[in-house]
């Protein structure tokens, strides 16, 4: 088993670390601006430990400010005086995503309804932001398209430019409609853009939103210089908006973001650690998932515990990394090979054994 890390003087993301046992994942290490130990924080929860990936660099000044102890010492507070932070079961861990995600199937429908106004969704990728947002969109407009009506929303993927994005919010203007931008991260950068958004999420009666520009584009499409937005915008981004707003390296664009952070509902799914990506899968597959695959009983247990024991030698731990290799292991099941497709197409090269 390998070592844990007492850490008796440090700090992580500015708060202070005094006392905490942790699994070391690498030594100590000496830098020209600080010295680190690379612990695995994923047992932990709350802030700072929720904001990272599962792994921290924590910051020390010497070597005396650490100590290598057995792996038997429990992790967390080594006070005993300190208060014990609860260890959370897989169960509470689940109960607490699944209810995330039930708040984000709340929140999508109070934006097709008007109330919610404009929505930033915030989650590592591959573990079902989009399809929990567009899964709700397509139930409630089932009766739109018996009736041979068009949906009332749209899903815009990719890069846009901020002409692009009037457009757009011009098309999809009226009330009831929400237009959800899945991955368009490249908006955020944009002061244009950002301002078309503000304007758009704009808190009071009229959101009138103008271009004062000349535009081929729009005189082509008979689209105004102004008009009036009244639908629902839902935001689906990999990015913290909380966390690249802090500091000033964005400059202007720091304030637009945080503008567009005030106008909108923020959920973010905290799913920042490995153990939460794994406790989704669980939550997912025990949905049925993985129904349509028809797996075998026990099978579905046993790809999760495969997912989970070779969780850092995979590209990616997600919904879609399971589907692959749920759909591996129906092509060839049979001695292992299945096993075998997996490392060659799933998993990171330089860590395949020899």
């Amino acid at each position: 088993m390998s070592a844990h890390v007492r850490i008796i003087s440090g700090t992580y993301r500015n708060h202070d670390v005094h006392n905490m046992v942790f699994p070391m994942l690498s030594d100590y290490t000496e830098g020209k601006k600080s010295n680190t130990i690379t612990v695995d924080c994923s047992l932990l929860d709350g802030s700072p430990w929720n904001m990272s990936n599962g792994k921290a660099k924590i910051k020390v000044a010497s070597k005396e400010d650490y100590e290598i102890v057995s792996s038997d010492v429990p992790v967390g507070s080594a006070d005993p005086a300190a208060p014990k932070t609860p260890v959370e079961t897989d169960e509470e861990a689940i109960a607490r995503i699944r209810e995330r995600f039930k708040i984000l199937e709340d929140m999508t429908e109070a934006a097709m309804e008007g109330t919610v106004r404009g929505m930033i969704v915030s989650g590592p990728p591959g573990v079902g932001k989009s399809y929990g947002v567009e899964e709700t969109l397509e139930q409630h407009h089932t009766f739109q398209k018996l009736a041979g009506k068009a949906p009332k929303y749209m899903v815009i993927k990719g890069a846009m430019t901020a002409l692009g994005l009037y457009a757009l919010l011009y098309n999809w203007s009226d009330p009831g409609r929400v237009l959800v931008l899945d991955d368009c991260d490249t908006i955020l950068w944009d002061e244009l853009a950002l301002n078309i958004l503000k304007g758009a999420l704009d808190s009071g009666k009229h959101r009138r939103i103008h271009w004062n520009a000349d535009s081929s584009k729009l005189r082509n499409e008979g689209i105004p210089d102004h008009f009036d937005f009244q639908g629902s915008i839902i935001f689906i981004s990999n990015l913290k908006f909380d966390a690249i707003t802090q500091g000033n390296r964005l400059g202007k664009i720091r304030d637009h973001l945080e503008a567009i952070i005030s106008r909108c509902h923020y959920l973010d799914l905290t799913l920042d650690t490995m153990r939460d990506r794994m406790m989704r899968i669980k939550q997912l597959v025990g949905d049925g998932m993985l129904n349509e695959h028809k797996l075998a009983d026990g099978d579905e247990e046993m790809l999760i515990n495969y997912v989970d024991e070779n969780k850092d030698r995979l590209r990616e731990v997600s919904l879609r990394m399971v589907i692959k290799i749920a759909d591996l292991y129906k092509m060839a099941p049979q001695d292992d090979k299945w096993k075998r497709l997996v490392e060659t197409t799933c998993m990171k090269r330089e860590l395949i054994a020899a």
